[in-house]
């Protein structure tokens, strides 16, 4: 299996990760303080979609935490996360965040394909994005589902495939037609960016189950009419409304 994006995911990361928190600060940062994180790049409130119950007392893992924001979020309403990321100069914004936040999460170095965790170590592991877009799935789902203890809940964020075959190469924006190919989607690679990942329905489906998970929800957020987003700009917005454009999967472990 062809790991060359772990390597150059780390280089990508670590030298977007001052722009990326600096650009994104006025709407990822604030949770750290308010304990309600949102997700998505619509930023759309824990507190309103409430995927992740009461977390008193759980065992956390964010798997590809970036810049911890979700993970002292959660710390504030009494969980026990643990922070994971390829990135170290995205660890380093995160323990600023801690500083900031006046709260210790532990953070680790790791890549989402590789965690160092042992089986059922965990109540939760979840990602907005995170490990789950810029790790290969067929790696980073059967170690989510292993740390998992039985009957744990796995959440993470992604891209929409709809979105990603309605957008063409090298254009700033989706289009109102399909563009690229549904078969065979997995490995995203475009000159200059982070490698992501992501699989047609099925398949992430198949996975799922071959691992022991068991699908509860795909929620598939819609931003309001009015909904401003640091990621995203007006365009992005009308596309939105129509198509779907990230998608939340829940998940159980059986057991």
């Amino acid at each position: 299996m062809d790991r060359s994006h772990i390597g150059h995911n780390r280089a990508a990361w670590n030298a977007d990760a001052d722009r990326y928190q600096r650009d994104n600060r006025a709407q990822i940062g604030p949770q750290i303080h308010t304990g309600d994180p949102a997700w998505g790049v619509w930023g759309i409130p824990e507190s309103k979609l409430n995927l992740l119950g009461d977390v008193t007392g759980k065992r956390i893992l964010e798997l590809g935490c970036g810049g911890a924001q979700w993970s002292l979020a959660l710390a504030r309403r009494g969980a026990h996360p643990i922070g994971l990321d390829l990135s170290d100069r995205q660890l380093e914004h995160a323990r600023a965040s801690m500083s900031e936040a006046g709260i210790d999460v532990p953070v680790v170095q790791a890549t989402g394909e590789e965690p160092p965790f042992a089986d059922g170590s965990f109540d939760i592991v979840f990602a907005d994005y995170g490990a789950f877009t810029f790790g290969d799935p067929y790696r980073t789902i059967p170690n989510a589902a292993r740390m998992l203890r039985a009957g744990g809940v796995l959440l993470f964020s992604i891209i929409h495939p709809i979105m990603l075959l309605a957008w063409p190469p090298h254009d700033e924006h989706p289009s109102e037609q399909l563009v690229t190919d549904y078969f065979g989607m997995h490995r995203i690679e475009m000159p200059g960016e982070a490698t992501e990942f992501n699989l047609p329905f099925g398949e992430w489906i198949d996975l799922f189950t071959r691992n022991g998970l068991i699908v509860e929800n795909l929620i598939e957020p819609r931003p309001t009419e009015d909904a401003v987003s640091s990621y995203r700009d007006a365009t992005d917005r009308a596309w939105s409304r129509r198509w779907p454009s990230e998608g939340i999967w829940q998940l159980r472990k059986a057991g």
